[in-house]
């Protein structure tokens, strides 16, 4: 069912909202921590490394369809929490037009350019045509990753965030099925991975867009309301694109770091790329309640009620600095149980490099949660380009010291890298919420 985001308790709405979402977004993640845990303990530490370097790839790219979705969706939840019913039928048709053919054109693009994606990694060569496998039936899925996320982030918009939820759980279980017949029973290493992965993905897509066509019968679409407007692209593009171009410049600030990364030899790879999947379990919630908060500031920009926008980013805020003291805790204290997840524990050398990376980044968990919380509030009032700048900030600081310290501190400088690129981004997040409550949102 829908949620109407414009009344009730902020908090109340926000975490009925978030829960499910979390819940959902971390079975998304599990697809590819279930492949790294399978690679790592079954087939071993230089596939494990391919396959852990290689999500740097995946993830730079699904983050650009998954800010193509999330971009149409702020459109999306301001017409629903405005009841402009007539408009956001004609935005949701535009809208999968759009994102049905640049879904398809990033799967082409990619799967054309394979090898040189492999070469710009500058993987030692056991690892490479590890990748290289791995790589191709993923870029092969890309089509059917964007049309689930714009058919979840479409059921978002109007509140529901449970039914995207049930989809990424059949099919989660259903990835670690095939993980485990493919390369335990059948013995077909990365390349059953890869496959396992690419089923599950193209099963979730299906199942959610015949449920999303179902689910949107309260508009009443008629065949006439299948339209591509221009006029309506032209404002989807702009909120897609930006979103996008934000998603996909955090990404590819990471991909940086990795080539820098993968310059310290297979031991560190693995381990970075062990932190990496915990990193992404760790910060799914603050992610989840960005997004959770960007559409209630949708909602109620479209509905006007813009003193709730600032209860909510009160709300938001205390919840965030509980959940990240839980979840730094959590990684501090058990930094080697959870790095030995995803790696032998035969590999102390990979163990000991992790424990260091979640020992300095995973204290430092509460700046990246008001990051994405500034993210979502600027995105849901339709200021996408001050997220932009802020991304620009905490990417840029954090690649340009990461080079400068790798040199004297080795890998323990890119962790510090990393923090100092979040803090910086808080600063000019804060900046900028302070200015636009005092000139927009001035409460009486």
């Amino acid at each position: 069912m829908e949620l109407d985001m414009t009344k009730g308790n902020p908090s109340r709405v926000i975490l009925k909202f978030f829960i499910p979402m979390f819940i959902g977004n971390l079975f998304q993640q599990l697809y590819y921590i279930i492949d790294a845990i399978v690679v790592g303990q079954f087939i071993g530490k230089d596939a494990f490394a391919a396959v852990g370097s290689s999500s740097a790839v995946l993830v730079f790219v699904t983050s650009i369809l998954i800010g193509l979705a999330m971009g149409a969706s702020a459109i999306f939840s301001q017409l629903y929490g405005g009841k402009r019913y007539d408009e956001l039928k004609k935005t949701i048709s535009t809208a999968f037009i759009f994102l049905f053919c640049a879904s398809l054109i990033i799967s082409v693009v990619t799967l054309g350019f394979l090898p040189q994606i492999i070469s710009l990694y500058q993987m030692p060569q056991e690892t490479a045509a590890y990748a290289a496998e791995f790589l191709k039936y993923n870029f092969l899925g890309f089509v059917f990753v964007g049309m689930y996320n714009a058919c979840a982030f479409l059921l978002r918009s109007i509140g529901d965030s449970k039914s995207p939820l049930y989809f990424l759980v059949g099919s989660c279980l259903l990835n670690i099925l095939l993980d485990l017949l493919f390369v335990v029973v059948f013995h077909m290493e990365v390349l059953g991975v890869a496959i396992a992965t690419f089923i599950s993905q193209v099963l979730a897509a299906l199942c959610c867009g015949i449920y999303t066509a179902k689910r949107m019968q309260f508009l009443q679409f008629k065949r006439t309301d299948l339209v591509f407007s221009p006029a309506v692209f032209q404002k989807v593009a702009g909120y897609s694109v930006l979103t996008a171009v934000q998603q996909s410049f955090s990404s590819f600030g990471m991909m940086l770091i990795q080539g820098l990364v993968n310059t310290f030899g297979a031991t560190v790879m693995a381990a970075f790329a062990a932190c990496s999947r915990i990193d992404e379990v760790a910060n799914r919630p603050l992610q989840d309640l960005g997004n959770a908060f960007s559409t209630y500031a949708a909602q109620n920009e479209g509905a006007g009620n813009t003193k709730r926008i600032r209860k909510g980013f009160r709300v938001t805020s205390k919840i965030i600095i509980a959940i990240s003291g839980v979840i730094s805790s959590i990684s501090f204290i058990f930094a080697p149980s959870l790095l030995s997840v995803f790696v032998q524990k035969e590999a102390l050398d990979v163990i000991a490099v992790g424990v260091g990376y979640l020992r300095v980044v995973g204290l430092f968990y509460v700046l990246l949660g008001f990051i994405v919380m500034f993210y979502g509030f600027f995105r849901g009032i339709g200021a996408i380009k001050i997220s932009i700048w802020m991304t620009v900030v905490s990417q840029g600081i954090r690649v340009l010291l990461a080079y400068s310290f790798a040199p004297s501190l080795g890998f323990s400088g890119v962790c510090w890298a990393i923090v100092a690129g979040w803090f910086l981004s808080d600063l000019l997040g804060f900046h900028m919420y302070k200015k636009i409550m005092n000139d927009k949102y001035v409460e009486p």
